[in-house]
């Protein structure tokens, strides 16, 4: 059975799977992000419970993400390479968020919490699929 992304020209597949892939993560993140912050406790004031709270957000959603990068996305297996590719790309992903954070915090102020995530997460999610891109590269993805 194909897959419907499987009719799009092959130049744009990987990165509407990836944009699908993301989202669906970004939401995973988001959850967990405020899902720690009211375990936690909502910060009064300073940042530092958002920045505990991004960063278990961020871990969890992790592993559903690289699994489903690997196999949908990209259509390898998990392996060493990819892994750590993978995993390059969350750490400089993970900086590029938690560096855009206090930004958005401030510019952003009046917005709701959730909302703040899903503008610092959708700008490092365009970077971490430029990154993705050196390590998931197959000679098996021209099919997908």
């Amino acid at each position: 059975m194909k897959l419907p992304t499987s009719y799009l020209p092959e130049k744009i597949r990987s990165a509407v799977r990836f944009t699908i892939v993301g989202t669906t993560g970004m939401f995973l993140q988001t959850w967990f992000f405020m899902l720690a912050l009211l375990l936690l406790g909502h910060p009064e004031k300073g940042a530092s419970l958002y920045y505990v709270a991004f960063i278990i957000g961020y871990i969890v959603e992790m592993v559903p993400n690289y699994l489903f990068t690997n196999w949908y996305t990209f259509g390898t297996k998990p392996q060493l390479k990819n892994a750590g590719g993978f995993l390059f790309a969350r750490v400089i992903n993970m900086a590029i968020q938690l560096g855009l954070l206090p930004l958005m915090l401030e510019l952003l102020s009046t917005w709701r919490d959730d909302y703040i995530s899903f503008v610092v997460i959708f700008i490092g999610g365009c970077i971490n699929y430029l990154i993705c891109l050196i390590f998931f590269k197959s000679p098996k993805n021209e099919n997908l």
